[in-house]
């Protein structure tokens, strides 16, 4: 294969428009997003080297650096850009429509990549008086009026406030596009929109309204760093915040209309309830947008606000019942429902975005926000509906999406079964532990905290999660690549979605990675799956029985706090834990 056939492989260029276009937010989307994850890293490489032996690699400034930046890489240019592009793919093709004004949509995606360009500080900003060459050092992402002269000790360039404005543009630019579209089909549709097409529509409605805050904020901060008009900075944070917390919904309820396509395809069943479906899209849409309040309750704001705020955010768990109540009832007595990568994601995502909700609710409770305010246990709260939730609705249907765009079945199903064991254990062993520095009492955005040894531990256990998330992230990444370039040439002319889905699914079942477990019955079965397998379960169990002795050695001594005998403890118990799973998952499989 020559360059120029793999330029046109890998970007789509022999497709239609819509392919291409939604193939060019995928690949920026995904180079912001590995990039937003390699800052994660730098961050919790800090977090554990301080934790376990008293130093700090990076310095406060690209510490604080590396937070920003991974917040708005991974939110804004991945998971913000790949959510318009799965709204766009399938809003074109379900609806059968041929794309107008192309141009609008080609320059809101080159304004977005723009203005994530300008947002990379230390790329433009040339170093001067008052100004700070990474980031504001006192907040996760972008928090107004932080990086104002006159409310920050800490004074980002104003290409930073325009990279912003760029932002929003897109959201808008784009938005108006996809709901002129849906426009366009309503004036010869029939028949009501399905419901997945009907939350993609309170999506975009979603971002729409929710940006209105923080386009005000970032058009108030511009002024405001030239000085041309005052600025007040609790209401300033009240305009982000209309924002700032609706833009965990603009990332959730993507994956549960996710959910909605998925779950009646794999189940081979239509909706349980149509009606219910549509009666939640339309209440996301009217409480997701409400309660910027939900993180200010420290703020001196009057009480009967907090108390509004606090009920508006349980209200949110009105439509998820519905939701959940609706995808239990249709995937409740399928039968024969493949087994496949497809299908596990979906379940974790159904799963993960419970435990996440839960964590969620305790986070609206103003007496509970007291305790657990500004520290890990929201970070946790965060990434778990995120890592747990999110994440995996989104890779449920990019594998169905790239299959379909590029023609070419996945390269290996060996890569993407590696790609969902590594990542849902990361993202469980980061998660817990990132709940557990949270609730002993870590302020978040800390890269020096009290070297106790159940602090340091649960440092350790996030970073090993991180660490084994991410590595499986790439493996997939590679298997992007691959299956653009290498996979094999899939026919899917004249099938149905159902269809293609099936055939995906079948390509990534653990029969097709792992040929060996074919055509043994019975008994038989379980003992050629197992073969060779008893003794690295075997080892696992050693391995964690180690893990334990270390512990309980060591955890009297001061050096526990921040020695080798910490970081053997937390890489044995993770390595154990892993080697017991190959086997377990394969046994589960065979029997």
């Amino acid at each position: 294969m020559g360059l120029k056939d793999l330029i046109v492989a890998l970007f789509q260029l022999d497709k239609d428009w819509t392919t291409r276009i939604v193939q060019a937010m995928l690949v920026l989307g995904v180079i912001w997003g590995l990039l937003g994850v390699i800052d994660s890293l730098m961050v919790r490489i800090v977090e554990t080297m301080w934790g376990t032996y008293g130093v700090l690699p990076l310095t406060p400034q690209e510490y604080y650096a590396s937070i920003t930046l991974h917040a708005e890489r991974d939110l804004f240019g991945f998971a913000q850009q790949v959510i318009y592009a799965i709204i766009i793919f399938f809003t074109i093709k379900l609806l059968g429509l041929e794309p107008r004004a192309k141009w609008l949509l080609n320059i809101a995606f080159i304004a977005l990549n723009i203005g994530m360009m300008f947002m990379e500080g230390p790329i433009l900003i040339i170093n001067g008086p008052g100004f700070d060459n990474y980031f504001p050092s006192t907040s996760w992402y972008y928090l107004s009026p932080i990086g104002v002269l006159g409310y920050s000790y800490y004074v980002v360039s104003p290409f930073f406030f325009i990279g912003w404005i760029l932002n929003d543009f897109f959201v808008y630019a784009a938005g108006i596009w996809i709901v002129y579209h849906y426009a366009i089909a309503a004036r010869n549709m029939k028949e009501k929109l399905p419901v997945p097409l009907v939350f993609f529509l309170m999506i975009i409605l979603m971002f729409m309204i929710g940006y209105s805050g923080v386009t005000v904020a970032d058009v108030w901060d511009l002024l405001s760093f030239y000085n041309v008009v005052p600025l007040d900075p609790i209401a300033n944070q009240i305009a982000f915040w209309i924002f700032g917390h609706a833009v965990v919904y603009m990332a959730w309820v993507p994956a549960v209309a996710s959910l909605y396509l998925l779950i009646p395809l794999l189940a081979g069943k239509p909706l349980y309830s149509d009606r219910m479906g549509r009666v939640a899209a339309v209440l996301y849409l009217i409480f997701s947008n409400n309660i910027p309040i939900h993180h200010l309750y420290m703020v001196n704001l009057p009480i009967a606000l907090k108390l509004l705020q606090e009920a508006l955010t349980y209200a949110v768990t009105v439509p998820t019942f519905m939701t959940f109540l609706n995808l239990w009832a249709t995937a409740k007595g399928a039968k024969n429902t493949p087994v496949n990568i497809i299908t596990l994601f979906t379940v974790t995502s159904f799963a993960g975005s419970i435990f996440a909700g839960v964590t969620g609710i305790s986070n609206a409770t103003i007496s509970y926000d007291a305790i657990i305010h500004n520290t890990d246990y929201v970070v946790g709260h965060f990434h778990a509906m995120i890592l747990l939730g999110i994440v995996p609705a989104a890779m449920a249907v990019l594998y169905v999406m790239i299959p379909m765009m590029s023609g070419r079945q996945w390269f290996s199903a060996k890569m993407a079964w590696v790609h969902y064991i590594g990542y849902v254990l990361g993202a469980i062993l980061f998660d817990i532990g990132i709940e557990t520095a949270g609730l002993d009492g870590i302020v978040r955005r800390a890269e020096i905290f009290p070297r106790y040894p159940t602090i340091v531990a649960a440092e350790n256990l996030a970073t090993v999660g991180a660490v084994i998330a991410q590595l499986a992230t790439l493996v997939w990444f590679l298997n992007v690549v691959l299956t653009l370039v290498k996979g094999r040439v899939m026919t899917a002319q004249g099938l149905s979605l159902p269809q293609l889905v099936g055939n995906i699914g079948l390509a990534l079942s653990w029969e097709s990675a792992f040929p060996s477990t074919l055509n043994v019955r019975g008994p038989a079965k379980v003992t050629k799956a197992m073969s060779g397998l008893w003794g690295l379960a075997i080892l696992g169990a050693l391995i964690i029985l180690v893990s334990s002795i270390l512990f309980f050695v060591g955890k009297d001594y001061d050096f526990m706090a921040g020695g080798a005998v910490e970081w053997a403890w937390i890489s044995l118990l993770t390595l154990g834990i892993v080697l017991i799973a190959i086997p377990a998952l394969k046994a589960a499989k065979a029997i």
